[in-house]
């Protein structure tokens, strides 16, 4: 993705629908996402499913982001995924994590409003450790930027750095035991400079030669959720001051300022100028009991809590819409760096182990893909740990020979997702009611993403490209019981199977699945 904050402005990147049309002149673009209500209405019919493959903008990687968060005593994130006698990343990490394949790591989130950088460089016997202020516990600052960079070269991500934003204004992380953690406009020009500039004298002293080249950087992390620090006023000015600052050090690197809490319209006004996107985050509930997940009474009312998860949906949906609609005015793209379900309790949570999970998170996903011409970042989970009840990625510990760190149900289908998938955004004008389909294009090639919310029934579409003959394909699913649970032991029966799309142009997508259809088209005579 360019990082030119001209190009960067222009950019349309949107999923649109999915699947076919044989005739000109098919049902309009159907807008609204399939109701489980209706899912036994559909059942056993073959209803059209149609793709309009002209394209409609372009795609960013960049909605398959991952977010990698020290925390502390509460997860080991980033401590279990380092290798401390090796020095290096442990390769069953690299490995799932090149599976996963995200266009994008972010490092910080609120660790950042106290983390100083240069306590995490250089030497490492001569790196100072700090205090999790948040999440407890001492961080040894052995993994630090040089080590977070060469994890994302190792696995084809881009990097983006949250700065320390002045501790976001919250005034119990600036000050701790004695130690100044806030950090100033200058503090993070320097961080530019030390990763950017190939003559940086700290980092070639440090024995890096090349820069660490990290072209997105976030200013502001959740600056807008404590009442009692920066209001949206002084936040811009300072966010200006930190822009100019950064630009200085490195005047091609893009920046992301801080929108949510409607913060988006009056950040946008004042500093919208030197930003090219304008964040976000989503963490939601259920609209549930929390007792019903927390305690597992969803166990005894499978089918209840396969609703509830296939609504989950909708809350995001909204929270989407507000956000574009308060930015629409002012051109600058969305950026939403850190989303994910958030359920009562902080254990291993099994309902997001589930299967039935994973078919809501691929409903929200194709709400970012439906929203892409304008959300050009997005993520689903946070990145790694032990236990997490978010983790994209699971770390078993300690690591025993022949098992190793794991795809939870989310990474699942964002890996899915990110293999098949094309580069720009195409119309879905027509699809079953149970079927929750996006598309996108690649020259010759059409891909949808295709979740079927029906828990017990298979439902059978006739795919159709407008305009075109469907040459040849191939289906990746992920198709299982809604209520298994993935563990270390059984974390391939996620795995894709590949199957052959039916000459015909009929396929029956299985009940509870999610999938990824992947066609060959050509101009019909």
């Amino acid at each position: 993705m360019s990082r030119s904050r001209k190009k960067t402005r222009r950019e349309f990147i949107t999923w649109g629908g999915a699947c076919v049309a044989a005739a000109a002149g098919a049902a309009a673009d159907r807008e609204t996402p399939p109701s489980t209500a209706s899912a036994s209405a559909d059942a056993g019919k073959i209803s059209p499913l149609v793709v309009d493959p002209q394209p409609v903008f372009e795609l960013s990687p960049y909605l398959y982001m991952q977010f990698m968060e020290p925390l502390g005593t509460t997860d080991g994130s980033v401590a279990a995924a380092w290798d401390f006698l090796g020095n290096r990343w442990r390769r069953d990490v690299v490995e799932v994590t090149q599976d996963l394949a995200p266009g994008l790591m972010r490092w910080g989130g609120c660790f950042s409003s106290y983390y100083r950088w240069r306590e995490g460089v250089g030497p490492r016997g001569q790196r100072r450790p700090m205090h999790n202020l948040l999440w407890g516990g001492i961080e040894s600052n052995q993994v630090g930027t040089v080590e977070f960079v060469d994890f994302c070269q190792e696995v084809g991500a881009d990097p983006l750095m949250c700065v320390n934003f002045e501790s976001d204004g919250r005034r119990r992380w600036m000050r701790a035991n004695g130690e100044v953690r806030s950090g100033d406009a200058k503090e993070a020009a320097d961080w530019v400079d030390y990763c950017n500039n190939p003559a940086n004298a700290l980092r070639r002293e440090h024995g890096i030669e090349a820069p660490c080249r990290i072209g997105l950087w976030q200013i502001g992390n959740e600056t807008s959720y404590d009442r009692r620090g920066l209001d949206c006023e002084a936040a811009a000015r300072r966010t200006v001051a930190f822009a100019e600052a950064m630009r200085q050090a490195d005047p091609s690197i893009d920046l992301i300022g801080w929108g949510d809490s409607d913060w988006a319209p009056r950040m946008l006004e004042m500093a919208g100028e030197h930003l090219q996107y304008i964040a976000f985050h989503h963490m939601f509930n259920l609209r549930a009991k929390p007792a019903f997940f927390r305690d597992g009474e969803y166990r005894q009312d499978p089918a209840a809590a396969w609703d509830i998860l296939m609504d989950a949906y909708k809350p995001h949906a909204e929270k989407v819409q507000k956000v574009r609609e308060q930015a629409a005015p002012y051109g600058v793209p969305l950026a939403l760096t850190e989303c994910h379900l958030a359920l009562p309790g902080r254990n291993r949570c099994e309902i997001l182990s589930s299967w039935a999970a994973g078919v809501a998170y691929a409903r929200m996903h194709h709400v970012h893909e439906r929203n892409g011409d304008v959300l050009k970042i997005a993520t689903l989970a946070d990145f790694c740990g032990t236990r997490w009840m978010v983790n994209a990625v699971m770390i078993p510990t300690p690591l025993r020979k022949g098992r190793g760190a794991f795809l939870m149900p989310v990474a699942g289908m964002m890996s899915l997702y990110r293999k098949h998938t094309g580069t720009q955004g195409a119309k879905v004008l027509e699809a079953p009611q149970v079927l929750d389909v996006t598309a996108s294009v690649t020259g010759d090639r059409v891909f949808l993403h295709v979740a079927n919310v029906n828990r017990t029934r298979p439902v059978t579409a006739g795919v159709a490209i407008q305009g075109h003959a469907i040459e040849s394909g191939q289906v990746f699913e992920i198709a299982e019981d809604p209520e298994f649970e993935v563990m270390e032991s059984t974390a391939n029966r996620l795995s894709p199977v590949e199957k052959p799309f039916p000459a015909q142009g009929r396929y029956t997508f299985p009940a509870a699945s999610v999938s990824a259809v992947e066609l060959r088209i050509c101009r019909a005579v």
